[in-house]
């Protein structure tokens, strides 16, 4: 029987998207017979975690799901066991890449990763908390129907399933590695007020994020199209693709990955910076790794923490660790295209130590332009005033560790992704013998 890991990294209270994603599973099982691992990866305080925990225990018992309720705790039981194991240098550092202190939306996936490889599972689909299903006809609409469709099919049999082909011929017997969508609603980076504010700081902050070198009338499309997904249309029917799936049509809310994916590549475990789990569709689609495109575009809306004055500003530090951190990923992307289908080995899959290499070579840029882009920054949210103002202060405040984060993260990563395999093998071998999981439904 097919296994598969739906995952649910969390640290805020989501009771009931617990509920929707335990529906999901159900109706994998239910459809395509597979055995569906629900995995909440829970980071919440403790109050949230207890009703986490009761939330689950109360969802109905579904033949072939499997749930299991991991608090961090958890977690750090089965990492210590794996990297101990598994005999990588650093251990005490490579934990700290995996369960560091802070927020790190590439830690906690990668966290999921290894649980799923300790499962026995053949994919990881992940879902986000501050997200929910769009409807069609009365029933929710799950990406999981795509995603265990095709995932892991030579994309010769995956083209028969699909509505359009975009892919090489070449590509054809190549697996599918990705399947994924995007999502409607609201933002996923919420820069709205920004826009509201003043339209022309909005262009020049959100510029930042775009790859240098980019005629202007692309750079303003892009800026325009930046973190607002596809849009607010409902969804009215299935609309998929099979093709190289660009970062830029999907939402990391929905997507699943082939193990024989992040089996071997880890995401970048940066803290406090949005946009580092998407790394690995650009492996995917450098690397010329088929996918399949849909249009099962789950629905993204903001949390009312996000919008108090300690989470405004926690978001908008993420944000500017995100645009510092755009030079580095973008010099690994550009090395990535360049390599081309020579990232891959002659079993076709990814070459590891290549893209450690390339992690590497990023992390020696000169940080000169980093710093020109915190001043730019900084002016910016200055001229903004209000809230704003309290932002461009903690810029200015943490400068220093602002630059040299940006740097060091890329050489945590490099240290990551060297250790990677042996510790996907690891937690292979393991399973969850090191902890017990919560109660099979």
């Amino acid at each position: 029987m097919r296994r598969v890991c739906l995952t649910l990294p969390t640290d805020r209270a989501c009771e009931a998207t617990i509920a929707a994603v335990a529906e999901e599973a159900a109706y994998g099982a239910r459809e395509f017979g597979a055995e569906v691992h629900l995995l909440v990866l829970d980071s919440a305080d403790a109050p949230i975690r207890a009703a986490h925990r009761e939330a689950v225990e109360a969802l109905a018992p579904a033949p072939g799901v499997i749930v299991h309720h991991m608090d961090e705790d958890a977690q750090r039981v089965l990492l210590r066991a794996v990297i101990g194991r598994s005999g990588v240098a650093r251990p005490e550092k490579v934990l700290d890449l995996l369960l560091p202190q802070g927020v790190s939306y590439g830690a906690c996936t990668n966290r999921a990763f290894l649980i799923a490889e300790a499962l026995g599972c053949a994919s990881t689909h992940r879902r986000d908390s501050d997200s929910r299903y769009q409807s069609a006809d009365g029933a929710p609409v799950f990406p999981l129907h795509h995603e265990l469709r095709s995932l892991g099919l030579p994309a010769s049999e995956a083209a028969g399933l699909v509505s359009r082909r975009r892919l090489d011929p070449a590509y054809a017997h190549r697996r599918v590695s990705l399947v994924g969508g995007s999502f409607v609603g609201e933002m996923s980076v919420d820069v709205e007020e920004i826009r509201r504010l003043d339209p022309a700081v909005y262009h020049e902050v959100i510029g930042l994020s775009i790859p240098s070198g980019q005629p202007e009338i692309w750079r303003r499309s892009l800026v325009e199209s930046s973190f607002r997904g596809a849009g607010t249309t409902p969804f009215t029917g299935d609309l998929t693709t099979l093709t190289l799936v660009a970062a830029t049509r999907v939402d990391m809310c929905n997507i699943a990955f082939d193990r024989e994916v992040y089996g071997r590549v880890p995401l970048p475990p940066a803290l406090d910076t949005i946009g580092s789990d998407y790394f690995l569709i650009h492996v995917v689609q450098d690397a010329g790794l088929p996918g399949v495109l849909h249009n099962r575009h789950i629905v993204n809306y903001h949390t009312g923490e996000r919008r108090s004055e300690s989470g405004f500003l926690a978001y908008q530090l993420r944000l500017a660790k995100f645009i510092l951190s755009t030079p580095y990923l973008d010099a690994v992307y550009t090395r990535m295209r360049a390599a081309g289908s020579t990232l891959l080995d002659d079993a076709g899959h990814v070459r590891a130590p290549a893209v450690a290499r390339y992690v590497r070579e990023a992390a020696a840029l000169d940080p000169a332009e980093n710093s020109e882009r915190l001043d730019v920054l900084e002016r910016c949210y200055r001229s903004l005033g209000g809230r704003y103002t309290g932002a461009a202060d903690l810029f200015a405040a943490r400068r220093s560790s602002l630059l040299d984060h940006a740097r060091t993260d890329m050489d945590g990563f490099a240290l990551l992704i060297d250790a990677w395999e042996p510790l996907t093998r690891t937690a292979r071998r393991t399973g969850l013998t090191a902890v017990s999981p919560a109660p099979s439904l």
